[in-house]
């Protein structure tokens, strides 16, 4: 499963897929409203799924409705996916819901998978492996907002903030340099949005990663350009970030960005500095990412190095076409 819940919201196949529930839960008062398959407007040959039965839906809240919204979120840009809302019950925990739903797709002979979450007594909060996740009909809409007033690291491509892609990286992670590629596609790609490199050492596995990232954050106050120079070439030579190397690395790229080495070292000494790299990582923290790299996409977490680059085309074009933005990307066919 993609998009977000890649990590959390597992899904696996059932055979003769039940709803897992008791006889001493209590019974819904009235039926459940929108029961309904899922289809986001193509028709499957055939309901692959059992009928929603409402001695399932013990909970007050979540309404299907919002849950409905909350997967659309998530899945809708995947037309080829379906599926339906199979039960919402109450459970030991004092007003906190369990969830289940059945996905599949239209193609012939498609299996039946199920997923299972709980959502939080405030209706904030899904809950599901060992991650914690936004809920609701618009569940990025506070990272959004989170993003909007707080990333602070270099940008490329639009000034505005109404369409932001913001990659939490690590100058000295094996995995952020992979991604850069795809970075630049995306810069390309969608022209209308304002892509971030939000610094997020894993200092405590990357001995250089916090001093890349001061370094970083010194050479951004000269320019954003000056910055990805800086950037790409920490990443060409991130084999050098070692003990006996790992200083002249930095310095070299910083003399690629052309800019002084030894006012860099400096300014990455001061205080202030050092406050803007812990306030980065406690933004990434605060955001719920738990890698790197991650893409926020006007809120919404994807692990970049984990998503074919169409399919995160896809997904990136739905939440701008979701918020009412423009990607600035050509049409189909042009």
């Amino acid at each position: 499963m993609l998009a977000g819940l890649a990590s959390v919201l597992s899904v696996a196949v059932v055979a003769g897929a039940q709803t897992g529930t008791t006889n001493t839960a209590p019974k819904a008062t009235a039926p459940t409203p929108a029961l309904q398959l899922n289809d986001l407007g193509q028709t499957p040959k055939a309901d692959p799924f059992p009928p929603a039965n409402p001695k399932y839906f013990t909970a007050a809240s979540p309404t299907v409705d919002t849950v409905n919204a909350f997967l659309k979120a998530l899945w809708g840009y995947d037309s080829n996916r379906i599926w339906r809302v199979e039960a919402i019950q109450t459970t030991a925990a004092p007003g906190v819901s369990k969830v289940v739903v059945f996905i599949s797709d239209k193609s012939p002979n498609a299996k039946v998978q199920t997923a299972a979450f709980f959502v939080t007594p405030d209706g904030h909060h899904v809950i599901a492996g060992d991650g914690v996740v936004s809920f609701g009909a618009t569940p990025f809409a506070d990272l959004r907002k989170t993003l909007e007033e707080h990333a602070d690291g270099a940008a490329r491509g639009a000034a505005g903030k109404d369409f932001m892609l913001v990659e939490f990286a690590d100058l000295e992670c094996p995995h952020c340099k992979e991604a850069q590629s795809t970075m630049d596609q995306l810069v390309k790609d969608f022209p209308n949005a304002r892509v971030i490199f939000q610094p997020f050492p894993l200092a405590q596995i990357h001995p250089f990663a916090f001093k890349g990232a001061a370094y970083g954050y010194c050479v951004q106050k000269h320019s954003d350009a000056a910055f990805f120079t800086y950037a790409a070439a920490v990443f060409d030579t991130q084999a050098g970030l070692t003990a006996e190397t790992g200083d002249a690395t930095l310095k070299n790229a910083v003399t690629k960005a052309g800019l002084d080495p030894a006012a860099i070292d400096a300014c990455a000494a001061t205080p202030a500095i050092k406050a803007q790299v812990d306030a980065s990582v406690k933004l990434a923290e605060d955001s719920g990412v738990n890698q790197t790299p991650e893409l926020a996409v006007n809120g919404h977490l994807l692990p970049i190095t984990q998503i074919p680059y169409e399919t995160l085309k896809k997904i990136i074009a739905y939440q701008a076409q979701l918020d009412g933005v423009s990607t600035g990307a050509p049409a189909a066919g042009k």
